[in-house]
């Protein structure tokens, strides 16, 4: 019994983090839009890598937030 609820939670992990990454590079790529004019300047990697912080900063505001909120 105690496996299969493992072997349950595992899946439904997987299948969150799967969510959570095309979710990411989907709010990744709608930044790139958004954005695309003031930093097509940079190089393809800079240009990756910016997106990448900014959804990361972005996530991590949602979160205080969402604590901020709640508490």
């Amino acid at each position: 019994m105690k496996l299969t609820y493992l072997a349950a939670g595992l899946v439904e992990n997987s299948l969150n983090q799967h969510l959570a990454v095309k979710g990411r590079k989907e709010l990744e790529a709608k930044m790139a839009t958004v954005f695309g004019e003031k930093i097509k300047e940079l190089s393809e990697e800079l240009q990756e890598i910016l997106l990448d912080d900014m959804v990361t900063t972005f996530e991590n505001r949602l979160v205080v937030f969402t604590r901020a909120k709640v508490d």
